[in-house]
């Protein structure tokens, strides 16, 4: 297909990438660890873990695994905040031969429990701070050995306990819980983070027997029937994305001179896909990641810059812009920064002019999906000012426009946006009419984003096909939504559209119609609180005698949207 796009690329950029360079992300990873051995790989709380740590540590949770006796492929769910034990999880699961299952540890016990039973996780390694939701659902799923975390395992041995103990008692920030041994599949395993490592150490990790077609990652994202879905993740999907990120950025990190010494900041939850490729990335490149267990700390998350010399920040534009409000912020030192990579949400003019003036650094915005491995069009990272559009398509990926029947359409006209490359996941697990209803005959994606490309191969969102709320960089769809507040006694019907927020994006509106009257704005609220994640609650509750409706009685969202 002609790919308008090219000419326009940064000098340097390659026009195509090699997703097949590494047989798996196992690979990958071992070539950096022993590369770059006793170079640092992330630093969190001032207390630093070398790439040499990472290799023997996830070697000894892979091993520890594997003796469990899992059957290669299997699927291990990981429960952690941005802290040490993700990296040492996240590279034990995929160097042992299983499937990663990253879950959100804001996840309410009904999320959790869906997010488990569907993927078939047989284990999962979770902070103790959230083994209270665990403990609620784990009979009804098929978790058989539990790895449970705390906050210091990793900080060092006097450092660590303070912080384990700080955490569960001066804070009390651990819930009271009670994992039961014997489960319906019979006796489980249940043992803390460093019995686990240090079980393992004593064993040897087998080969995995993996290559680019074995599953990586189980992502889950929203789903239009209310249900969060599985996207499949491929080794060779992760690898391509990485390569083509590398590809995209290196003309910003080529300032940086050295790439074993850049520090990228993390402070997007690595459970997240955009946190999680990049910081595979910084894996890729040697360098190191700073981890930010608390983004919404904003004081100590300044604080944390101000540390030491950084060079890259993702983030959503309401993590930009907490930064920008924040009265130390223009305090910090950004004479380092070289790429400010804004993604996950859409982001604003006004934040990223504030930006600029601040930082120095142009923000840049790009686009991509969990479906895509978050890697899709990105501006290119020469760029001086912003553009208010998605950018051009990364090394290897088409974009095309298409209508309703699939058919591609001219430049200039608007429609479906679609993607295709090796990044583009293999399907929805245990979703095949799912998979077969988002691809199109000629192998592209469809988005749900209605868009339209100028002659140049910049592509800019014009609106949403689908139902979506963007909350924050995090998907939110209404039926999901609609289906829990439905149980909530007093309620008769509901719908939930987004509404323009100035902090988040977006936010949650919900119209309710009451079958008790007395039924009130806390008592929904109240209700919310206790059965969907922080950003899935509504921020306004609005009641109303009745919701707008087609002849056949589907609730008209649209008609319900600010300016309908």
């Amino acid at each position: 297909m002609n790919r308008p796009w090219l000419p326009h690329y940064p000098e340097g950029v390659p026009h195509e990438i090699d997703p097949d360079r590494y047989p798996n992300l196992g690979a990958l990873l071992e070539e950096s660890f022993r590369r770059h051995a006793r170079e640092p790989v992330a630093v969190c709380m001032e207390r630093w873990m070398s790439y040499g740590d990472l290799d023997q540590h996830s070697a000894a949770i892979g091993a520890w695994l594997q003796a469990r006796g899992l059957a290669p492929g299997a699927r291990v769910a990981i429960m952690l905040p941005n802290i040490p034990q993700f990296l040492v999880a996240m590279a034990a699961v995929l160097r042992a031969g299983y499937t990663v299952v990253n879950v959100n540890p804001l996840y309410t016990a009904r999320e959790l429990e869906h997010q488990l039973r569907d993927s078939g996780a047989e284990a999962i390694i979770v902070l103790e701070n959230f083994a209270a939701t665990l403990s609620e659902v784990i009979d009804h799923t098929d978790v058989q050995h539990v790895v449970l975390a705390s906050m210091g395992d990793l900080l060092g041995f006097w450092y660590g306990r303070w912080i384990t103990f700080a955490v569960r008692h001066l804070a009390k920030m651990v819930p009271a819980y009670k994992l039961a041994l014997q489960g319906p599949q019979g006796r489980r395993t249940i043992v803390d983070f460093r019995t686990a490592l240090a079980e393992g150490e004593r064993l040897r990790l087998r080969p995995a027997q993996t290559d680019g077609r074995s599953v990586a990652f189980l992502q889950y994202t929203g789903g239009t029937t209310g249900l969060s879905k599985g996207a499949i993740l491929t080794h060779r999907n992760i690898v391509a994305a990485i390569l083509q990120a590398e590809a995209w950025f290196s003309p910003a990190v080529a300032k940086a001179g050295d790439l074993r010494k850049i520090n990228a900041i993390t402070a997007l939850p690595l459970y997240h896909i955009f946190a999680l490729t990049l910081g595979l990335l910084t894996i890729r490149w040697g360098a190191h990641m700073t981890l930010v267990p608390n983004p919404r700390d904003v004081d100590r998350f300044v604080d944390t810059l101000r540390q030491r010399p950084f060079h890259l920040l993702p983030a959503v534009n309401t993590l930009f812009n907490a930064l920008l409000q924040h009265p130390r912020f223009r305090q910090v030192d950004f004479s380092s920064l070289v790429l400010s990579q804004a993604g996950g949400m859409a982001a604003s003019e006004g934040t990223a002019r504030q930006w600029l003036a601040v930082t120095g650094c142009p923000m840049v915005e790009g686009w991509g999906m969990s479906e895509t491995c978050a890697i899709g069009t990105n501006n290119p990272v020469t760029a001086t000012e912003f553009s208010g559009t998605i950018g051009l398509p990364l090394p290897g990926i088409d974009i095309a426009i298409k209508d309703e029947e699939g058919v591609s359409l001219p430049l200039g006209e608007t429609g479906e946006i679609c993607i295709r490359g090796p990044n583009v996941m293999a399907g929805y697990h245990n979703q095949p009419q799912e998979t077969a209803a988002v691809f199109t005959a000629d192998g592209f994606m469809r988005t749900g984003d209605v868009g339209i490309m100028d002659a140049q191969g910049f592509t800019r969102i014009v609106d949403r096909k689908k139902d979506m709320i963007l909350v924050s960089g995090f998907n939110v769809f209404p039926t999901e939504l609609e289906n829990v507040v439905s149980l909530c006694p007093g309620v008769l019907e509901c719908a939930a559209v987004g509404i323009p927020d100035p902090h988040q994006g977006e936010a949650v509106k919900l119209f309710v119609v009451r079958s008790d009257p007395s039924l009130s704005e806390e008592d929904v609220a109240r209700y919310c609180h206790d059965h969907l994640t922080g950003y899935k609650r509504p921020k306004v509750i609005e009641f109303r005698d009745e919701l707008p409706k087609t002849n056949v009685g589907k609730i008209l969202r649209r008609a319900l949207r600010p300016g309908a």
